[in-house]
């Protein structure tokens, strides 16, 4: 039988979140202890499904910055300046993961401040 899938709430997702750029052999983990700065950025999912905080560098990795974000039922979904856009499959919890052709990947996770809450 098939099972569907729940589309999350803009609320539920709203708040900060940690984009880490990893490359293969790392996971996110692991790369955020490298205490790389140019390998991690802060964003804030907006309610209002915009984005904000360190776009610039998330739209380097991305090759678009991102400007507005929306739930999927598998993922979520940024959409850039440029109207291009770029789908995050979830991963766990609230960990949600793209790889690019490159073949690094970025890691949107919940930030550990939020997690506090």
């Amino acid at each position: 039988m098939a099972r569907s899938l729940l589309l999350a709430e803009p609320s539920q997702l709203a708040g900060q979140w940690r984009a880490v750029l990893a490359g293969p052999q790392d996971n996110a983990q692991t790369q955020a202890m490298q205490d790389k700065p140019s390998n991690i950025c802060v964003i804030e999912l907006k309610a209002d499904q915009t984005v904000g905080g360190q776009t610039d560098c998330l739209g380097h990795w991305l090759g678009d910055e991102p400007v507005h974000w929306f739930p999927e039922p598998d993922g979520l979904s940024l959409r850039g300046k440029q109207e291009a856009r770029v789908h995050l499959g979830l991963r766990q919890g609230y960990v949600y993961q793209v790889h690019l052709k490159s073949g690094l990947s970025v890691t949107l996770e919940r930030n550990i401040q939020e997690n506090a809450r």
